[in-house]
């Protein structure tokens, strides 16, 4: 593709293209180089703008608001197929604890009088409600926009694209009750999720995609978060073709789920074993979101909101644990 062809596209056809271009130029898919240029480390968070984010915080209807985030508990689903670590939590003081022990040297009349209560915990950091950064999946040695893990990545983490680098999350976000829109409380286990599910809910709900919109699909399977393993064993996710509906065609900035896996298995693709990661995160610069909760937002029909979260600031990170918000917005 020449340059001056280049600057005649809109920018979100410039990212499908050259995404689509480096796909294309071998056997196997690359990653996208960025049109925010060669230092963009966020991706498609760039449509984050002044404008964007006064455009739907203008809108916020007032009154209700929704927390889209889960519990952390000893126990709770998490990520363990390649070794991965358990939440952990543990009193590093307690009452008692601390009379017996004086840590401080404070004398017993003192830890009697004033008790003092101490935790720490410990966590994989792609469990409870979550983003994924950039750097999370990569193909062929690089993540987004070319950079390389021999280059960038060392043992304290991404010198580039890490967690901390997530801006405050602003932006209108729509919630696509498949599962309602299929008339099921939740869709049953490896079920794939098609652009077709997608488009059918998005007119049910009579609500349009638009650019920078943070999408979050409904699949039910959060009704199953207190056993671990319900929710993890089989979970329903979604299709390539849907992934591509969403941010090819519908110029969507951010996608997410209810559930922890996102994608659905086994794999479409045969040389991928995570094609839905690689193409959001790698070709595609889309962060994903998984574990959001959405049961609240389905039981009073709120597809449309503004989307208020800011994710933990850890330096070199490929995920953080997030605490989104969703505040209904007046119709337009």
């Amino acid at each position: 593709m020449k340059p001056t062809i280049l600057k005649k596209l809109p920018l979100l056809a410039l990212a499908t293209a050259l995404a689509i271009g480096s796909t294309t130029a071998s056997a196997k898919p690359d990653v996208g180089i960025s049109p925010w240029g060669p230092k963009d480390e966020i991706g498609r968070l760039n449509l984050i703008t002044p404008e964007s984010q006064a455009a739907v915080l203008s809108r916020i209807e007032g009154g209700k608001s929704y927390d889209l985030s889960v519990e952390y508990f000893i126990g709770m689903p998490s990520w363990q197929a390649a070794g991965d670590p358990h939440y952990r939590i543990w009193m590093t003081h307690t009452p008692h604890g601390n009379t017996i022990d004086d840590p401080l040297h404070l004398g017993e009349e003192m830890n009697e009088h004033v008790s003092y209560t101490g935790a720490a915990v410990s966590m994989y950091t792609h469990m409870g409600t979550h983003i994924d950064a950039l750097p999370h999946f990569g193909l062929n040695g690089k993540i987004w926009n070319g950079f390389k893990a021999s280059e960038h990545l060392g043992d304290r983490g991404w010198a580039v694209g890490g967690a901390e680098k997530i801006p405050p999350l602003i932006a209108r976000g729509v919630m696509i009750d498949v599962a309602a829109a299929k008339g099921v409380e939740m869709l049953p286990d490896n079920y794939r999720v098609t652009r077709e599910d997608l488009k059918m809910a998005l007119d049910k709900q009579k609500v349009t995609l638009q650019e920078g919109d943070i999408v979050l699909i409904r699949t039910g399977r959060m009704q199953n978060y207190n056993d671990a393993a319900a929710y993890m064993n089989n979970p329903p996710g979604l299709g390539m073709d849907a992934a591509r509906f969403l941010v090819e065609d519908s110029g969507a900035m951010v996608v997410g789920a209810d559930n922890l896996s996102f994608e659905a298995f086994p794999s479409e693709v045969e040389n991928n074993y995570v094609p839905l990661h690689t193409y959001l995160l790698a070709e595609q610069g889309a962060p994903i979101m998984e574990l959001v909760y959405l049961e609240d937002l389905s039981k009073d029909q709120i597809y449309e909101f503004a989307f208020i979260g800011g994710s933990l600031k850890l330096r070199g990170a490929d995920a953080a644990p997030l605490r989104p918000v969703a505040l209904p917005l007046r119709q337009q």
